[in-house]
């Protein structure tokens, strides 16, 4: 997505957009403190039968039955996850985004960089011998909400919304967990997750920040993925991320980070659009894990663009922006607790054609 301004009233972020769909250019110095990270869950072994398969996969280079199949999945993108090499939505599926978070682990173990799950980067993983699903019992808080039930896709029907929350226990669990929805039913056939107190299987990806600061973040956009690194240069982190296309490109070059907003609204105004309906006016878009740029905005000085979150964690890295860079919100959150005002921020090389998904 390629331009949205940024503006903060009353300590919290507003987003204006511009050509991209997406957000940047700061209006004043403060924005919002990072809220604090949800406590991770202790980390137990689960009785069921699905996690304990899971938690006992190995791996073969030979062809597996699908269920043990994706039972390897799903532990090696939760083993890359605790690791900081995210795979995006945990999901148990093969695709680019586990290659390249493979690769970006494979190069900072100082492996040959192939992306592919062998025997040697499985035994790396898998010393780390914690469970990588566990039980978890829906709280109250969970299931409070306020949730929206339908998030629109019009524009100026989303601006009538109060926020754009989760719609459902269920997708609010999904990403408290950063697990494709259809796992965690998929992990928990019957249950009821707008009940607090009902016992789930959750992944367990591990805690929710880096270890260090970091210094220096690459947007590659050939591989559809963001990497950050430390003040020594070691990799610390690697992300999958939406970018732009040949028709909207994401920008070139050097630049930094202006700042970090959490929960921004997205100011919509089609004077400065290159997509969208014109004739809606400007728009002001609440807060919301839903909203067009999901639950953070990290600010970068190429005025109008930024690195954010998303409303659809699932296709990150899978579809094209407007110009922006996406990714999970949670990956946006554990990015933006590691940056800071002046972080460098590299642009390296090309979008694929592709079309734009707002």
């Amino acid at each position: 997505m390629n331009s949205v301004k940024a503006a903060f009233l009353a300590g919290a972020a507003a987003l204006a957009l511009s050509a991209c769909s997406d957000g940047g250019g700061q209006e004043q110095a403060q924005a919002p403190a990072q809220p604090p990270a949800p406590a991770a869950p202790q980390i137990v072994a689960s009785s069921s039968p699905l996690a304990q398969a899971i938690d006992r996969a190995a791996f073969s280079a030979q062809p597996l039955p699908p269920d043990a199949h994706r039972a390897m999945l799903i532990r090696a993108q939760v083993l890359l996850s605790r690791a900081h090499f995210s795979p995006g939505v945990i999901d148990g599926a093969d695709g680019e985004n586990l290659m390249n978070a493979v690769a970006a682990f494979e190069r900072a173990r100082g492996l040959p960089e192939d992306g592919r799950l062998d025997a040697e980067v499985w035994a790396l993983l898998v010393r780390d011998t914690r469970p990588v699903v566990t039980d978890y019992v829906i709280t109250e808080a969970d299931v409070a909400g306020p949730f929206t039930e339908e998030i629109p896709s019009d524009y100026e029907e989303m601006a009538e919304l109060d926020a754009l929350g989760f719609t459902s226990p269920r997708e609010a669990l999904a990403e408290k967990f950063h697990m494709d929805e259809s796992l965690l039913a998929a992990l928990n056939p019957g249950a009821d997750f707008s009940v607090a107190g009902t016992r789930i299987v959750v992944a367990a990806p591990g805690p929710e920040t880096l270890p260090a600061p970091v210094t220096l973040v690459e947007v590659d956009k050939s591989r559809n993925q963001v990497r950050a690194y430390g003040a020594d240069g070691a990799l610390l982190a690697s992300y999958p991320a939406t970018v732009g296309s040949s028709d909207m490109p994401t920008p070139d070059g050097e630049w930094a980070v202006n700042l970090v907003a959490y929960d921004p609204h997205w100011n919509y105004d089609p004077d400065k659009l290159n997509f969208g309906d014109k004739s809606a006016g400007k728009l002001d878009i609440k807060p919301g894990p839903n909203n067009p740029v999901g639950a953070v905005w990290i600010d970068l000085t190429k005025e109008t663009y930024g690195i954010h979150g998303a409303p659809e964690p699932r296709l990150v890295g899978k579809t094209a922006s407007h110009g922006c860079v996406r990714l999970t919100n949670w990956d946006a959150r554990q990015l933006g607790g590691a940056v800071k005002k002046g972080t460098r921020v590299v642009f390296t090389g090309s979008e694929r054609p592709a079309k734009a998904k707002i």
